[in-house]
């Protein structure tokens, strides 16, 4: 047992700088995890950044399902991180939402933050696209991270098994070709995600009352399936 209370500021040079990853499907938590675990080390006196890239707002902030929001860096493909986290005189911790959608050199940044210069990362994002195919970026953070955590609050598919993979809807039809990433929600919009089981997800069916992905069961890779309209501005299903 020590004196210090959970609020107690964190002593410097106490450990080793961390790179972890928490990732899951759409709806499990992740935006909300990277706006708590911010308020907590920021209650602690630490001085962090807050990142994201294509939130579901279309803003420059990480905003959740159950109504928590803040400011956040918007990470642009060109955006330097070790450049950026320099120029401040003082960084402990980053909070990466959505980090899947970032470059892989982006993510070696991180790492280099982590080994190089002292500084906490704490990256948050899904792991596959709506092909159940590894994001780039996260391929490279399972690769890297010191900790990789599948998060715990559990996301159901419409029969009742956990939901494990984010489907692609277009007209209410499930797609499996198109651009790795396109800006959707979980609403009713043209566009939008659900997250299914693995067997409903390769079963192509989104639940009674759905239509079943075009041409039945899953097709390869790359098969002829309802294209994504091209009127769809390139972002991604944000978590």
């Amino acid at each position: 047992m020590t004196d210090l209370s959970a609020l107690s500021p964190a002593p410097s040079g106490a450990r080793d700088a961390v790179l972890k990853f928490y990732f899951g499907p759409m709806d499990c938590g992740k935006s909300t995890l990277a706006l708590q675990m911010n308020y907590n080390h920021a209650r602690q006196g630490r001085r962090g950044l807050v990142l994201t890239k294509h939130d579901r707002s279309g803003e420059p902030q990480v905003t959740s399902r159950i109504g928590l929001g803040r400011e956040a860096i918007e990470v642009e493909d060109g955006l330097d991180l070790v450049a950026l986290v320099t120029a401040y005189d003082r960084v402990d911790y980053l909070i990466c939402d959505e980090a899947c959608f970032y470059t892989v050199e982006q993510i070696e940044q991180l790492a280099d933050l982590v080994d190089e210069h002292g500084v906490d990362v704490y990256a948050f994002g899904l792991a596959s696209d709506f092909r159940s195919v590894m994001f780039p970026a996260a391929q490279r953070l399972f690769e890297l991270a010191d900790e990789v955590s599948r998060l715990q609050v559990e996301v159901l598919c419409w029969c009742g098994r956990p939901g494990q993979l984010n489907a692609r809807v277009v007209g209410g039809t499930m797609v499996r070709t198109g651009e790795q990433v396109v800006i959707g929600d979980t609403d009713d919009a043209p566009v939008r995600y659900q997250v299914l089981c693995r067997r409903h997800h390769r079963a192509g069916r989104l639940g009674e009352g759905s239509h079943v992905a075009r041409h039945g069961a899953r097709p390869p890779l790359g098969g002829q399936t309802a294209q994504v309209p091209s009127s769809q501005p390139s972002a991604g299903a944000a978590s």
